[in-house]
């Protein structure tokens, strides 16, 4: 006898359906994020303003998908996972894991740092939802984790080439503000020449894998290279056989 599957139930808040976008309370915040791009507050500001928060669109793209199902069933604790410093250490030289643990040294980054601000931005972090709030952490954990999938470093040229791959990726308003006010300041300091590369930036985001559905504590042993194609995302070598963009010329 064959047992039939758990059924899923989210309650996903309707609201964040039909959000109706607040555009100047965006841009306001925008050109703020513009001027000072250590105000990282702001993104979330936006993003409220925007789509209403991430967790209904970041559940969404999971219920889509077999192995995002099962994750929504079990919520696993990525926060656990990514903090658990010794286990990452452990891992093998070449692993998804060991990448990300020298990522976060190389840039002074901590784990729970975009957590933290979610929480204090509000918005999902206070949904009544817990698989909403459980999405929205897993989803500002997962910036980091693309970052080293794709190679694009944490500087800000970096973040303002993730910004196009998460753009294709998610779809989202704020994702797509965010992406045109990053390019907009990084031709203005480099010149028109970076274009094509943040267009194929905006490609691999478009050619890869669900990354929301992805079982990152399950991958981050795994060769990295292993890990790039499990999620359908070309080595930076391959996509940008110039060179990975830091700022100076390539």
């Amino acid at each position: 006898m064959t047992t039939a599957p758990a059924t899923i139930h989210v309650d996903i808040d309707p609201r964040a359906r039909r959000h109706r976008p607040q555009w100047r309370r965006a841009f306001a915040a925008l050109r703020q994020l513009l001027r000072d791009a250590e105000r990282t507050y702001l993104a979330y500001e936006i993003t409220l303003a925007l789509d209403g928060g991430t967790g209904a669109g970041i559940l969404e793209r999971m219920l889509a998908h077999r192995e995002g199902r099962r994750l929504l069933r079990e919520q696993p604790s990525l926060l656990d996972a990514l903090t658990d410093r010794a286990a990452l250490e452990a891992m093998p030289d070449e692993s998804f894991g060991r990448a990300y643990l020298d990522h976060l040294d190389r840039y002074g980054l901590r784990v729970d740092k975009l957590v933290e601000l979610g929480r204090e931005a509000g918005g999902d972090f206070e949904s009544e939802d817990p698989d909403i709030r459980w999405a929205s952490q897993r989803g500002n954990l997962c910036h980091d984790l693309w970052h080293v999938l794709t190679g694009y470093g944490a500087d800000p040229v970096g973040e303002a080439t993730l910004l196009a791959f998460s753009w294709a990726q998610t779809g989202s308003r704020t994702n797509a503000l965010l992406t045109l006010g990053a390019t907009a300041r990084t031709v203005s300091q480099y010149g028109p020449s970076w274009l094509p590369y943040v267009w194929k930036a905006f490609r691999r985001g478009r050619s890869a894998v669900c990354l929301a559905a992805l079982p990152y504590e399950r991958l981050l042993p795994l060769p990295l290279d292993d890990v790039r194609a499990v999620a359908g995302i070309e080595p930076p070598e391959v996509a940008h056989p110039k060179g990975v963009w830091s700022g100076t010329q390539y």
